[in-house]
């Protein structure tokens, strides 16, 4: 079926926001439900630390090599693929009974996950390719926060109310594989992301990108930020326990900071239009670490409210980031760029969550917390040496 190109481009969007909110909802359910196996299995922060990062971990080994698995077979059957093996090992995770099958299962979920990301972005780099891209990507981004607000938001809902983690894990397991089909059917009708052509794939292999020192310095920004909102996001309902927030009302401090992403998600990427990249970078960034040492020292009823506010900047910075991309990178390598990109950012998150319990388990959460606000203020830095590589490829744009 042959569609017009701008009625094509918006289902494609459309489709590939449906995936991230899909892949992204599931990821943040699993921030909701860590508390809950805490009780269950008795688990200490540094084996809470290990669940999400091995989920991080599979995450991030396979992003490069799905992107340039894609350039061979197509962004649409990866991408379908790991999301059904996404549901379907998330479907075992809600059966298993011990730490070890949880943490086993839950690889292998990020595993299946870890397509998403770098195959939507190239897809819609391709759809867009005419112009369009960063606010294309600004709108995908948004979507993610949705489905994460969506979804944990439920999921925080449904264990408050007494009902047994299993139940929404094994539900939204069911729902991804539904995702997957899907995606099968729509992206089939629409040609999109298929096999590439031989004169695309005969193409020089190199990865595109025209300013290393800027794409670097990118990266560097994508990782720590990753990093610290991972490690964030992973004990932020122990903290609120910690200051005595009633334990239903610790359950929707994900959905409280996510309420605040959906907004920074979305207004973040236009913003850095009018205002300029490198002045969001640092202000989305300064106002994360300020944010966080700001909940430590309120007390409890302050410290929640705050959490919208403080998920405005904690996740808005990445739609600045992730809509550079296209400013330092050749658009037919683009799938390559997001899969090292994202790579760089989930090793990162691989390592804070299980950094971030060991310390806690030593020191206490507030203190680990007031550790990582401190480091975000390393992307700044960063942010400086950037400058010049968005000048450049603006002026010449």
């Amino acid at each position: 079926m042959n569609l017009p190109e701008r009625p094509k481009k918006r289902r494609v969007l459309g489709t590939c926001c449906s995936a991230h909110a899909a892949h992204d909802g599931l990821s943040d359910m699993l921030y909701v439900i860590l508390p809950v196996l805490v009780e269950q299995f008795g688990l200490s922060l540094a084996q809470i630390g290990m669940i999400r990062g091995a989920h991080r971990t599979a995450m991030s080994l396979f992003q490069i090599i799905a992107a340039l698995l894609a350039e061979r077979l197509g962004e649409r059957v990866l991408l379908i693929a790991g999301t059904a093996l996404t549901g379907i090992f998330f479907i075992l995770a809600g059966m298993s009974s011990g730490f070890y099958a949880l943490l086993i299962l839950l690889f292998l979920v990020g595993l299946g996950q870890s397509v998403q990301h770098p195959l939507c972005s190239s897809m819609l780099g391709t759809a867009y390719r005419a112009g369009g891209h960063r606010g294309a990507l600004g709108t995908y981004n948004f979507s993610g926060d949705v489905g994460k607000f969506i979804v944990a938001g439920s999921c925080s809902l449904l264990l408050a109310a007494g009902v047994a983690w299993q139940v929404p894990a094994i539900g939204y397991g069911v729902v991804m594989v539904l995702v997957a089909i899907f995606l099968m059917v729509v992206l089939t009708r629409l040609n999109a992301g298929g096999v590439p052509t031989a004169l695309h794939m005969a193409a020089d292999k190199g990865w595109g990108i025209i300013h290393r020192r800027g794409f670097a310095s990118l990266c560097a920004i994508a990782a720590i930020d990753n990093g610290t909102r991972t490690g964030f996001l992973t004990f932020v309902v122990f903290l609120m326990l910690e200051k005595g927030v009633p334990e239903g009302w610790a359950f929707q401090a994900i959905p409280a900071l996510l309420i605040g992403g959906i907004a920074g998600k979305l207004a973040c990427g236009y913003l850095a239009e009018y205002f300029g990249v490198i002045r969001m970078v640092v202000v989305t960034e300064v106002a994360t670490a300020a944010g966080m040492l700001l909940l430590l020292v309120l007390p409890n009823v302050a410290a929640f409210a705050l959490l919208p506010i403080l998920g405005v900047v904690l996740n808005g910075t990445s739609s600045v980031v992730y809509g550079t991309v296209g400013d330092l990178v050749e658009r037919d390598r683009q799938s390559r760029a997001f899969g090292l990109i994202y790579t760089l950012g989930t090793v990162f998150g691989v390592f804070t969550p299980l950094a971030y319990g060991m310390l806690g388990d030593r020191i206490g959460i507030e203190a680990t917390l007031a550790i990582a606000s401190l480091l975000v203020l390393f992307t700044l830095p960063f942010a400086m040496q950037l400058r010049s590589s968005v000048a450049i490829r603006t002026t010449a744009v």
